[in-house]
């Protein structure tokens, strides 16, 4: 829809600058002698524009990153009722049964079924050294996994080179002679969020200064955590996730049985066969199964509320844009009334005096919008924390990426398009509506 209405803009504008007879020099010109003036109005929409895009790749970088994560073949099994993986808790026993089913791929090197049993928690972490008026904790995703080899094939992830899964009894002796470290793989984005809290001399000896690396520590309650991996999570939910050892980590935070049981299918439509079956016909226990990429897509009821909140605040500021470029133009016509008056004196007609000035209007508007674009465009990448949302209750707490694209130039280019015309049409209608004579006196 946003490049269908650009499209059509994109049109109009085109059709004025071919109905246009009053030489473009002269439009030119003007802009020229009154350039203190242009500038300002200008700068008033690269402000306007500039603001919206940053908040439009906040949005774009949520829902990017909820309709991104998952795979269309896999399936995400909760408990009946269950809406969201930290309302959910299934029996291990109904678990063996479910990953013995045909529908399930197994794994070629072992014969395994690609199942991984998983228990999904929310981690509050106090914040060390945290400032008496700010936060003084965080809330982590915490995912404890039995095999972190198999969850990697069946979620589809991998580890940034130089890291390693975490061994078979998750847990390593520290130099210092401590109690043993939990071994944590971490996503990228909860990575660069723990990376605030090192220690003046811990920055100035990491080899990464913008997220915790390998062999790194963190602390969570009373235990110490090390990093052995970082995975390739960016875009993802998983990115703000921290995955460990689930023996360890469901007793440690009470809750030892599984939240979630992920399978995977032979093919998206066996995918969706499963799904129904589990969820409709199986017999041996009922549960809410969904394909993954639709329960994390699913999670963009957060992003949705942004937007409408977003659109209010765009409207307050687009009507200030607005008002900007019809004082502006008021002010070039009380100054140009004359000019306007030989204008028609020489053949100009109504229609060609009102093109001019709404080009002249498009010119000021345009300019201040593609540098706004510029501008905003600089918060591509730029890391951010949120929470994400479903329709059906839950949440999840994430660290994601702000994401300027095509989409988003194309929303602040149409707006900037549109506080043109509607900013230059009243006061080109004025100067359309002047008579020769009376200009002349």
């Amino acid at each position: 829809m946003v490049w269908k209405l650009l499209a059509v803009a994109v049109i109009v504008v085109g059709i004025l600058a071919a109905f246009n007879r009053v030489p473009l020099k002269y439009t030119l010109r003007n802009l020229t002698v009154r350039w203190k003036t242009i500038v300002l109005t200008a700068l008033a929409f690269t402000l306007v524009i500039g603001v919206l895009v940053v908040m439009l790749a906040f949005v774009n970088g949520m829902r990017k990153m909820t309709e991104g994560t998952g795979r269309t073949d896999n399936v995400l099994v909760l408990a009946d009722g269950a809406t969201d993986e930290s309302f959910s808790n299934l029996n291990a026993g109904d678990l063996a049964e479910m990953e013995a089913l045909p529908e399930v791929q197994r794994d070629p090197e072992t014969g395994r079924p690609l199942a991984s049993r998983e228990t999904y928690l929310i981690v509050n972490q106090p914040l060390p050294n945290a400032p008496s008026k700010g936060p003084q904790r965080r809330f982590l995703q915490t995912r404890g996994i039995e095999d972190p080899r198999i969850a990697a094939k069946v979620h589809g992830v991998e580890l940034l080179p130089g890291g390693s899964w975490f061994s078979e009894a998750g847990v390593q002796e520290m130099p210092d002679g401590g109690p043993p470290a939990i071994q944590a793989v971490l996503g990228e984005g909860v990575a660069r969020e723990l990376a605030s809290d090192r220690t003046p001399q811990q920055r100035a000896a990491a080899k990464t200064p913008h997220r915790l690396d390998v062999g790194e520590t963190f602390k969570i309650g009373d235990r110490t955590w090390v990093v052995t991996g970082i995975m390739k999570s960016s875009g993802t939910t998983f990115g703000s996730e921290i995955w460990a050892k689930q023996s360890l980590i469901g007793p440690l935070f009470g809750k030892s049985g599984y939240t979630t049981l992920l399978l995977r299918a032979k093919d998206a439509d066996t995918a969706k066969k499963l799904k129904d079956f589990l969820t409709n016909d199986y017999a041996k226990v009922a549960v809410n199964a969904r394909i993954e990429r639709e329960h994390y897509a699913d999670m963009s009821e957060t992003s949705a509320q942004f937007a409408w909140a977003i659109g209010f605040v765009t409207v307050i500021m687009a009507i200030g844009g607005v008002f900007g470029v019809m004082n502006t133009m008021f002010a070039a016509i009380s100054q140009r009334i004359k000019d306007i008056g030989v204008l028609r004196l020489l053949g100009y007609a109504r229609r060609h005096i009102l093109v001019s000035f709404l080009l002249e209007s498009l010119v000021i508007a345009l300019v201040g919008g593609l540098l706004g674009c510029a501008l905003g465009s600089l918060a591509d990448g730029v890391t951010a924390s949120s929470m994400v949302t479903g329709h059906s209750g839950g949440g999840k707490f994430v660290v994601m990426e702000l994401a300027v694209d095509a989409w988003v130039w194309a929303v602040g280019i149409f707006l900037t398009l549109v506080m043109g015309v509607i900013g230059g049409l009243a006061p080109a209608l004025s100067a359309m509506r002047l008579r020769p004579l009376e200009a002349l006196r």
